[in-house]
């Protein structure tokens, strides 16, 4: 199969490790693979060096943003087309709302199947209500030209549904799929987190790792901190990732206890995940909505256990009390991750058991095997 990938860009996020792996596999296969993609923004990293050092083929789409842009939007548009067009794809997979608006906009005027993946939505909750209700509409009307929904996870799925985008039998879920070889084979300390903020081995780390914006609730994870700090003084709190809450959480960093400006630290976006989490003793997510969190498969295959919210897919990742903590508040999360930093028995046994559960569900040929079902599926319709 010939098959086109369009995302928004190839930021350090979770679409884009996905699609690394399962394109990997899909190339291995005999396919051919062409990702699409515009430029990320100032600080999200930049994984496209990475995929072309692979032989993996990415062209770029200019003016292809996450913000909204008549102009831009209009040019990538009729760019996307006449990438199509060159490539003659049988089939095009878009990711995310941006790219999936333009994507398969172009694919329907070039007269080509698409397939496009909810990695979670901000369909509701992100924006004023008006705004939530256009977005609403207009993943109705792509909807109705879309070969296969494909989410994430079931909670995302059950919002689709809810919200009227699209009816249930026209969603397939396709669990999300990473490179876990190298986390698997993770058995000591890289130390790279630990040199870059002077902590010693002895030391506890305890990773917040994603993008710095509103919806991950990043004064959540430092409050925690906070209720912990005195009653474990080798803590620290490792803010892994950049975006537009930067400044913002490094002021409060800056103007908190003693304990916080000497043990909480903002390192910026990391691209080699295997040496961060192989230095964490723990992972800590306070988001408030996700779709599948890709971190949480990273700490998972790296014997890491986690300490979450229950929103989202978070629940068909982490399961309860055995490969991680699910809660809900400041006051939860502290308690589970006390837990953790207390008892390195618990600690070990609870990130093995994620490394199985992970290491069974979650990798990229399973992936690979899920999609390229979907894409088999789409063609023989298609066809017929």
């Amino acid at each position: 199969m010939r098959i086109a990938r369009v995302l928004t860009r190839l930021a350090l996020g979770g679409p884009s490790r996905q699609v690394l792996a399962s394109d990997l596999e899909l190339v291995r296969r005999g396919h051919s693979l062409r990702v699409l993609a515009g430029d990320p923004e100032p600080g999200e990293g930049d994984l496209r060096p990475l995929f072309q050092r692979l032989g993996l083929e990415v062209v770029s789409i200019p003016g292809l943003r996450r913000r909204v842009s008549p102009l831009g939007d209009l040019r990538s548009g009729m760019a996307l087309r006449r990438e199509l067009r060159a490539f003659q794809p049988d089939l095009v997979h878009t990711h995310a709302s941006k790219a999936g608006t333009l994507g398969r906009l172009a694919a329907r005027r070039c007269g080509v199947p698409a397939v496009h993946t909810f990695h979670g939505h901000v369909l509701e909750g992100y924006f004023p209500e008006r705004v939530s209700r256009a977005l609403v509409q207009v993943e109705q009307r792509l909807a109705r030209h879309t070969a296969r929904i494909l989410t994430v996870a079931h909670a995302t799925a059950d919002d689709l549904v809810r919200l009227g985008v699209c009816p249930e039998e026209s969603i397939t879920v396709v669990p999300p799929g990473i490179q876990t070889e190298p986390l698997l084979a993770v058995r000591a300390r890289s130390r790279m987190l630990r040199r870059m903020i002077g902590a010693s081995d002895e030391d506890l780390l305890v990773g917040v790792v994603g993008r710095l914006v509103p919806v991950k609730q990043p004064q959540l994870a430092l409050e925690v901190f906070e209720l912990l700090a005195a009653r474990h003084p080798r803590m620290h709190l490792v803010f892994v990732g950049d975006g537009p809450g930067f400044a913002g959480l490094a002021r409060r960093v800056e103007g908190g206890s003693e304990d916080v400006r000497a043990r909480v630290h903002l390192v910026g976006a990391q691209e080699n995940m295997v040496a961060v989490m192989s230095d964490l003793d723990a992972l800590l997510l306070t988001s408030r909505s996700e779709g599948t969190p890709i971190c949480l498969l990273e700490a998972g295959a790296a014997g890491v256990p986690v300490v979450a919210s229950a929103v989202g897919g978070v629940e068909e990742i982490v399961a309860h009390e055995r490969t991680g903590w699910l809660g809900e508040g400041v006051d939860e999360w502290a308690y589970g991750l006390d837990q953790y930093l207390e008892d390195p028995r618990l600690r070990e046994a609870t990130g093995q058991r994620a490394r199985v559960r992970v290491g069974a569900r979650h990798g990229a040929a399973g992936l690979a095997d899920r999609l390229e079902a979907v894409y088999e599926a789409v063609l023989g319709e298609a066809q017929a």
